[in-house]
């Protein structure tokens, strides 16, 4: 921790479209914690490269991941918002990190795992050491608390137990973070399977429902949402569907699962999958606007970059020098 201010801190990949599922579990809820947090936000596009990116197009969607951070409700005057290959201190602890993480550790990822399956012909040591890298992420800031998706719970406690192995022989060196995962929109489901995460890339564009997506096509894709037997609208394990689109209504709209149970109690399938649509259109309607504004304007958005970088260096080089320091490494100043 610097100073008394506690951190948080999150990041986001700049690889492919955004879904609302990283609206709903993630972005949405950043900007609570500015007012309780000094606050980092950043566009994590080193992990991206895990899988082979077009170069052009990682570019194109790194301004666009920072305009929507913006465009969903994040202040730069409030929060540190920047790209994280502008700032080399994250690959440079993540080596040293690496010398402090264990190799079953890394082999019991679940996230590993599964792109090992989808990408067969690549499975690199980045996708392997990419715990370590958002270890680096996190400990770099002294961060306190890591907004996250429940599928990134495991990285976080990963990045706790390597903090305190390494605080145990360089004691007081890392804050060890606590992962906060939001209540509601913890996993939003695929429309098409929702025994599935809605993933951005997802071959199944109808299963995905982007956040900038049209409203026509918003509407479209939850009409041919997937649902159960039967046709009552009720939260339950054998109605994955319904429940998934319920969890999504609750999201947008506020309300619990009981009164969206009795908001529909009578209803059709249909009703209810077009009222989540509507939903889902008017609340990502002015996000897409601010976007829209915010990314006509290329060199405003450059000038955020370079702010952001120098903010978040400075953070960094402290607690990178304060570990090189404990390892023995010379410095010359």
């Amino acid at each position: 921790m610097f100073g008394e201010q506690k951190i948080s801190y999150s990041g986001v990949q700049p690889s492919g479209n955004l879904t609302i599922g990283n609206y709903l579990g993630a972005i949405k809820n950043f900007s609570i914690y500015s007012e309780q947090y000094k606050t980092f936000y950043c566009v994590v596009d080193q992990h991206a490269i895990t899988v082979r990116q077009v170069p052009a197009e990682l570019r194109r969607r790194t301004y666009e991941t920072l305009a929507l951070y913006m465009a969903c409700g994040l202040d730069p005057e409030k929060n540190t918002l920047y790209v994280q290959s502008m700032v080399p201190e994250h690959t440079e602890l993540a080596w040293i990190l690496n010398c402090f993480t264990m190799f079953v550790e890394l082999s019991r990822m679940t996230q590993f795992k599964d792109k090992s399956t989808k990408h067969a012909d690549n499975v690199n040591a980045g996708l392997f050491t990419y715990p370590v890298l958002m270890a680096s992420d996190i400990l770099l800031y002294q961060t306190d608390v890591v907004p996250v998706g429940i599928d990134q719970k495991q990285h976080v406690e990963l990045c706790r137990d390597v903090a305190e192995r390494f605080n145990q022989l360089y004691p007081d060196t890392f804050t060890v973070p606590e992962p906060v995962i939001a209540k509601s929109g913890m996993k939003i489901m695929s429309l098409a399977d929702p025994t599935k995460k809605m993933s951005k890339s997802d071959e199944n564009t109808n299963a995905v429902v982007y956040i900038l997506d049209d409203r026509d096509t918003i509407i479209r894709k939850f009409k041919r949402a997937v649902t159960d037997s039967g046709a009552e609208i009720r939260y339950a394990a054998d109605k994955p569907g319904v429940s998934n689109l319920i969890s999504i209504y609750s999201c947008f709209t506020g309300k619990t699962v009981e009164e969206i149970e009795r908001e529909f109690e009578g209803k059709g399938y249909g009703d209810f999958k077009l009222a989540v649509g509507e939903v889902t259109a008017d609340a990502l309607a002015p996000v897409q606007e601010k976007y829209r504004m915010l990314l006509a304007d290329k060199a405003a958005l450059e000038a955020q970059m370079k702010k952001g970088a120098e903010e978040a260096s400075w953070y960094a080089r402290r607690t990178l020098s304060k570990v090189k320091k404990k390892l023995g490494f010379v410095q010359l100043r």
